[in-house]
This record gives structure tokens, C-alpha cells and sequence, in this order.
């Protein structure tokens, strides 16, 4: 059976094109409260799990033993867009443990912002593996390996210390265990796990509300969801819809970004969790799939829903600047 169609793409008044997917809500104790579409499947939630993926890093003492600041825990768990803070901090955050950038293992690519990249080109500057979207999550896995007094070459390795960590760290979270028919390696060349979306929904519900984990990793998911809210912009960057998203909502919702259509959030106050997957892979889809969520649980006054939905729902316009078209949530998503 196919997933519902959750996203349709408007040209004018007429439906141009529609995105499939599922959903899942679950709250802290594991109820359902939503589901929608193949929630039991297990998908790559990729990116999307820098926060389960963080907590050894503050759980382990690492963290304080290095001095990192909230604006350095909140790079720990970013999909960074490459620009000049983002980059610097990470750097900073590997000088704290005596490293530099030579120790990233993640590799290099031009940052994301059209800005930054085109001030790195006029420089004639290359990328390095500082301008990764991953180098603040990287950075804290050196500080982690080196908090543990361990060599952190190889720390990518599914047999290193880190990813073992990191590992045990997201299967207690989620309440699944990790299959190795289910394991891939993520752009950033570290394992990555599939699991199912009620499983990381799950996960994200526990993260927002401490219920169901011991007392340290519950300190450590809280410093992490206030690093955030504090410091948005490093979650993301310059007019990236988590940066806009928690500008707004700081400390009443916490969303990350995954690759291939993945988006999951929690809500503290509700004790939800959400994770859910476009079909084709869009972030269109998938931030409007997201966007179809909040609208439904979180109430937001008027200037926050408009500054919400104007990035989350977007108008489209074509080179004239003429608006041609919106994306927007169905019914499925946004109606209780």
C-alpha cells in the first residue's frame, strides 16, 4: 500500500505535483498519537540524529573537561551551512582538546551558503573539512575521544570507542536495537543506523522530556535542547528553516534535519516526538511535512505563525519575481 500524499505543490490554484510519506507521534512513555503512512519500516534517519548521537559527549564529563560552551554544544548537533561561525567555533572546539582540523574525518565540501562560498572562492581559498556541515558533530566526537583519553584516529570506525558510544547512546534512546543488515555509512563516513519512525520518534519524545533515560543522560539531553534554543544559528545557519524555526519557538520545540526527506522534532511541553520521511527524498516535502505537524500541536500567535509559515510553506516565485505557486501540507497533516 502506498503512503498518503501529505505535501502537494500548487501552480496558480492547481496541484502540480504531491509528495508522499509517513509520519509518526509518539509520546515519552511510547503511545501512539500519530501515525500516518509505514511507520514499522525501518528508514535512515541520517543527520537528523546529531542529538542522540551528542549525548555521550556531555554524559562522558568530555564536554565540561574541554570548557565547551553552549554555542559549541549546539555545533556538536548541527547540519551547519559552512559559514565563517560555524567554522571557527568548530576549530575552536578542537584547539580545547589540544587538536586541530587535520584530525576531522569527515571530509571537505563547499559550504552550503551561497555567501560563504562564493567570499571562500574570491579568496581563492578551497574548502576544508571545517566548512563539512558535519565538522561541528566531528569536532565533538574528537573531543569525546580525546575526554576519554583515546586515540581519536579512526574514530569514524564502527570498532572505535566513539561510535561504540554513540551506538549504545541512540539504541537505548530509541528502544531499538541496531541490525547490521540495517547499517550504512552516512555522507560524513561514519555508521549509520535504519530505524523504524515510531523508534525515533521515540527517541525524540524522551529527548525533549528526560522520561525513560537515566539522570545523566537526561542532564545531558536538556543541556543540549537549551544549547539550542540559545543559539539557533548554529544549528543550521542564515535563513535555514531550523535556525528561523527555533528562533521562534527556542525552548518549546527542538527540530533537526535529516538527508533523503527526513525531519524529526520533539515537543517538551507535550512530551511529543515526531520523525517522518518524504518518499522521494525532497526537503521541500519534508519541511512541509514538518511544518503540517507544529501547525497542529503548537499554538503560535500571528506574527510567529507568518514568519513560520512564510519559510516552512514557501511561495513560489519564478526569475520575474512574479508568484507562480505554494507549497502546502494536506489535510492529513495539519486537521486533528
Amino acid at each position: 500500500m502506498d503512503n498518503p500524499i501529505l505535501v502537494e505543490v500548487l501552480r496558480g490554484k492547481s496541484v502540480e505535483s504531491r509528495h508522499r510519506g509517513s509520519v509518526a507521534v509518539v509520546d515519552a512513555d511510547g503511545g501512539i498519537v500519530l501515525s500516518l503512512g509505514d511507520c514499522e519500516s525501518p528508514v535512515f534517519p541520517r543527520s537528523a540524529v546529531k542529538a542522540f548521537q551528542a549525548l555521550p559527549l556531555l554524559e562522558s564529563g568530555a564536554a565540561d573537561r574541554f570548557g565547551l560552551t553552549p554555542t559549541e554544544i549546539a555545533l556538536a548537533v548541527s547540519s551547519h551551512s559552512g559559514e565563517e561561525p560555524h567554522v571557527a567555533t568548530a576549530l575552536g572546539m578542537l584547539k580545547k582538546a589540544g587538536r586541530d582540523a587535520s584530525c576531522l574525518e569527515c571530509g571537505a565540501h563547499w559550504p552550503s551558503s551561497h555567501e560563504a562560498e562564493r567570499a571562500l572562492a574570491a579568496a581563492g581559498l578551497k574548502p576544508n573539512a571545517l566548512h563539512n556541515n558535519c565538522s561541528g558533530k566531528h569536532s565533538g566526537f574528537v573531543c569525546l575521544a580525546c575526554g576519554l583519553d583515546e586515540d581519536p584516529a579512526g574514530y569514524i570506525r564502527p570498532d572505535h570507542r566513539v561510535q561504540r558510544e554513540i551506538r549504545a547512546a541512540g539504541e537505548e534512546i530509541t528502544g531499538f536495537t541496531f541490525l547490521d543488515a540495517y547499517t550504512g555509512t552516512d555522507g560524513c563516513s561514519i555508521p549509520t543506523y535504519a530505524v523504524p519512525l515510531k523508534a525515533i520518534a521515540l527517541g525524540f519524545a524522551r529527548l525533549g522530556t528526560g522520561i525513560g533515560l537515566k539522570p545523566e543522560r537526561a542532564k545531558a539531553a536538556r543541556r543540549i535542547r537549551e544549547a539550542v534554543a540559545a543559539n539557533p544559528f548554529m544549528v543550521a545557519g542564515t535563513g535555514r528553516l531550523d535556525t528561523v524555526a527555533m528562533e521562534l519557538f527556542r525552548e518549546r520545540v527542538f527540530m533537526k534535519t535529516g538527508a533523503e526527506g527526513v525531519y524529526c522534532a520533539a515537543i517538551p511541553e507535550l512530551g511529543f516526538g515526531i520523525a517522518l520521511k518524504a518518499d522521494d527524498g525532497e526537503s521541500r516535502a519534508a519541511q512541509a511535512m514538518l511544518a503540517g505537524i507544529l501547525h497542529r500541536y503548537v499554538p503560535m500567535d500571528e506574527a510567529t505563525r507568518t514568519a513560520f509559515d512564510a519559510k516552512a510553506w514557501p511561495t513560489l516565485k519564478n526569475w520575474n519575481g512574479m508568484t507562480v505557486g505554494s507549497v502546502r501540507a494536506t489535510s492529513l497533516l495539519r486537521e486533528p
